[in-house]
């Protein structure tokens, strides 16, 4: 009877699956098909949209619609083909902002037009040709494609503005009166005296002759037709020493870039005011910033023939941040648009003073009129947030004499002072968002609104705000206005998306609000729309099943979509919206024009977690599937707040490496545990000064509800992989799961939170004093105790230039190992920052982590 039970037992225990090993050389044979192939599925769709209209007797839907894109790849021109009318679709690509145009001709044939390229003047900047500022930027952004990665577009002129190769150029379309290019559009470089790359170039609204840009950490001011050029600002030296330079004007610095996804410090007044000689006077807001207090750190350089390190200023967690304030920059021009004169204008009293315990300028700029300038204020433990009003006369001229200050401050009116419009406060954090619609005054003493606040109910949410502006001066501490009325125009457990760039288009004739949010589906972006004059029905305009992100047309009758879903490729439709006379709220998108349209895509899956949250995950199913065999298992792990990895929509060329292991026989797991986005401020919030602590039991309990549900994962060989707080995490998991772990593999970890920054560590975590118990129990170096003592199973991954997470993170979490005598392996990349740029690199990279897996899982 024991040979049956045996037999019994053999039967009943499923084999596991080997994935095939392969060499070195056979492994980067693999990657490389699989990068081609990516290349051809995910080519990138366009994206940042400018319809342009056409004023003539062409009809109301006459559109030019500009966007970034690529013109590498032979099916761009095609992407757009308008099935009526005379829309036609022009193209900045990497070569330049040449014009793949697409014409309808007649009702069933289009023709293709394309616009010359720009000369060898706008060619795509190769690997390394950018500026160190370019560089740190599209860190900041995380960009990755090259060449035009944005560009400011007048629409009263169609002056188009962009910075390419290193210089920036000009050109013209459209305007007030119609389209003005037929043939080509040549773009002009705008020439300079200044040395070093000129940054962040914006138009003047109010006079589009003048665009200002920053070069060395100061503005400057250009005027494109006659070529003058002027220096605004004089904060910066210019010294090689850092330590002995440390203001800057019109520059966001670094946390406000990568925490709280600020990239400009500068904002021009919408309107110019017309003096009675014919000339105008122009404004410009602008921070200014000081640095002096801030830690100075020290990267290599990548420059490695010169053997130095680069120094930066970067404010650790619970030390000391920039000093900031916002200035005025008053630029008068004669009737002949030559600058007269420039007057630098600060605060009546200093920064600190109007606004106590205000530590971050998070965002900035002015009402639509031109009447006020505008601030979005943190304090330092981000709970409280104020929207502030800066009437311009509240600023007067910088001088050192004492007496002309003070003849200044005497001519200042008493009713002028800041305005505190809006106030929220919380207990968890305060999430920064771009949302925020003033509209014109219609009253002196009112100032309405659109806002989005999440902290009201824990998930963000558009309302309509008027604050009477309380006349008379006030004492400095109490600006605050009263809320006359508070409209609520979306609510539920869902959330209208504010973050990273989100917009919302205000249609004041029909009193409607367009705006993307998750009401269907978490998983799902849509745009939707809403009426701020009575508010009830939010009405759906995209498409379900599908993950949109939207532009709408200046005078709201067209909208483009750039959607996927995981197993469609990214494509783009443009509608036309029509609504009847009497319901201006339902109304029908209506097909205008589109694009053409062995990838395997992952499947979707929800469960009920222990902590009382749905959660939400996808596994890319092995694509060698046999009944019965366990296939080894990669996690795939993020994590942490700002960002949600699980979602109905194309997972491109980012996580196409994860569709590759899937090939190659393993399955690999994503989920998004308590911590991420786009659940409301509760489900974020659960790491609230405990990161590190929670994100794991996510996990671990998403592998098991895989494994029950999916019998082909192998629970006793599960690899855990991510790369930032992605690579802290795997790191936790291995400490403190090493026993649902087989090997962690952590890229660019944050491995001791102290040595991290203010804006985000204190955030979720406040400050190292406040919290030093979730300091400790969240810095995966003071756990190397708990790695398993057996070699192969930790392998870490760090670029040696990373700015963001300082090599300094891994240098200490391997002395540490070495300390506890444990084993582990390390591969460093000498000439990467935070993501890696470097095709080599990135080859590099994959070809590592499969061999890892293959040898080691």
């Amino acid at each position: 009877s024991n040979g049956i039970t045996e037999v019994v037992e053999m039967e009943d225990v499923p084999s596991q699956f080997y994935v095939e090993k392969h060499s070195w050389d056979g492994l980067r044979d693999i990657i490389h098909s699989s990068r081609k192939y990516s290349g051809m599925i995910a080519n990138k769709a366009p994206h940042d949209f400018q319809f342009v209209q056409k004023n003539d007797e062409s009809g109301p839907h006459s559109h030019r619609l500009y966007y970034l894109g690529e013109l590498k790849t032979t099916f761009v021109p095609w992407l757009l083909q308008p099935t009526e009318n005379d829309v036609c679709f022009s193209l900045p690509t990497d070569c330049g902002i040449s014009d793949a145009a697409l014409k309808k001709r007649t009702r069933n044939s289009s023709k293709k037009r394309r616009f010359s390229t720009m000369e060898s003047a706008a060619a795509t900047p190769h690997q390394g040709a950018y500026s160190r500022e370019e560089e740190l930027l599209r860190e900041r952004k995380r960009l990755g494609a090259f060449g035009i990665t944005s560009y400011d577009y007048h629409s009263q002129t169609g002056l188009f503005l962009f910075q390419a190769s290193n210089s920036l150029f000009y050109c013209q379309d459209g305007g007030n009166n119609g389209f003005i290019q037929s043939a080509p559009m040549k773009p002009v470089e705008i020439k300079t005296q200044c040395s070093g790359t000129r940054m962040d170039p914006k138009i003047s609204p109010g006079e589009p002759n003048f665009i200002a840009f920053i070069n060395n950490n100061d503005l400057w001011l250009a005027n494109i037709k006659s070529g003058e050029e002027r220096r605004l600002t004089f904060c910066h030296k210019g010294l090689d020493n850092v330590k002995e330079d440390p203001k800057s004007a019109g520059v966001a610095t670094f946390v406000i870039q990568e925490e709280f996804d600020r990239f400009t410090g500068y904002w021009w007044s919408p309107s110019a005011v017309e003096d009675s000689d014919g000339g105008k006077t122009l404004h410009l807001l602008y921070e200014e910033v000081d640095e002096t207090e801030v830690e100075i750190i020290h990267v290599p350089s990548p420059a490695l023939e010169e053997r130095k390190a680069d120094a930066y200023r970067y404010p650790r967690t619970g030390s000391k941040n920039p000093q900031t304030t916002l200035k005025l920059a008053e630029i008068k021009t004669n009737n002949q648009g030559k600058i007269m004169s420039i007057q630098d204008k600060e605060l009546v009293l200093p920064f600190t003073t109007l606004f106590p315990g205000a530590e971050y300028i998070a965002r900035a700029g002015w009402t639509s009129d031109g009447k006020y300038g505008w601030a979005v204020l943190l304090d330092r433990s981000q709970k409280r947030l104020q929207l502030v009003l800066l009437p311009p006369a509240l600023f007067i001229p910088v001088t050192d004499d004492p007496d002309q200050r003070q003849e200044s401050l005497e001519a200042v009116p008493e009713d002028v002072h800041p305005y505190i419009v809006y106030e929220e406060t919380t207990d968890i954090w305060i999430n920064v968002h771009d949302i925020f619609y003033p509209f014109v005054q219609t009253s002196e003493d009112d100032f309405s609104f659109i806002w989005v606040n999440e902290s009201k109910t824990g998930f963000s949410h558009l309302y309509k705000i008027t604050s009477t502006l309380r006349p008379g001066f006030l004492p400095s501490s109490d600006f605050k206005c009263a809320i006359k009325e508070e409209v609520t125009l979306t609510s539920g457990e869902w959330e209208v998306l504010a973050r990273h760039g989100s917009k919302i288009w205000v249609n004041e004739a029909s009193k409607l609000v367009y705006f993307q949010g998750t009401r269907d589906t978490p998983l799902e972006h849509h745009l939707y729309v809403v009426s701020y004059q009575s508010p009830g029905d939010v009405v759906r305009l995209t498409k379900p099943g599908f993950s949109h992100s939207c532009s709408i047309s200046k005078n709201f009758d067209m909208f483009v979509s750039h959607y996927s879903n995981v197993s469609t490729p990214p494509c783009v439709h443009v509608y036309k919206l029509t609504a009847s006379e009497g319901d201006p709220l339902h109304m029908v998108p209506e097909f205008w024009a589109s694009c053409p349209g062995d990838y395997k895509s992952p499947e979707i899956f929800d469960f009920p977690g222990k902590s009382g949250f749905q959660l939400y995950g996808m596994v890319y199913k092995p694509h060698n599937l046999q009944p019965g065999k366990k296939h080894p298992t990669v996690l795939f792990v993020y994590g942490g707040p700002q960002v949600q990895l699980v979602n109905n929509s194309f997972k491109g060329m980012k996580y196409l490496r994860l569709n590759t292991l899937a090939s190659l026989g393993y399955a690999v797991v994503v989920i998004d545990g308590r911590g991420s986005c786009q659940r409301g401020l509760e489900f974020e919030g659960a790491l609230k000064n405990k990161m590190g602590q929670v994100e794991i039991e996510d996990q671990v309990e998403g592998l098991q509800y895989v494994s029950e549900r999916f019998n082909f994962v192998d629970l006793s060989r599960v690899a855990i992989h991510g790369w930032s707080y992605g690579g802290f995490l795997s790191l936790m998991g291995l400490i403190q799961r090493p026993n649902v772990f087989k090997v962690a593999i952590a890229g660019a970890p944050v491995t001791v939170w102290m040595a991290y920054d203010t804006g985000y560590t204190e955030r979720y975590m406040d400050t190292p004093e406040n919290n030093p118990q979730g300091y400790e129990e969240g810095s995966v170096a003071l756990h190397v105790d708990k790695l398993p003592s057996e070699p192969n199973r930790l392998l870490i991954l760090h670029g040696f230039l990373d700015e963001n997470v300082h090599f300094f993170h891994t240098n200490f979490l391997v002395s540490q190992i070495i300390r506890a005598g444990k084993p582990y392996q390390l591969q460093v990349y000498p000439n990467e920052r935070h993501s890696i740029r470097c095709p080599e690199s990135g080859e590099h990279y994959e070809i590592m982590l499969l061999h890892f897996l293959q040898q080691y899982l």
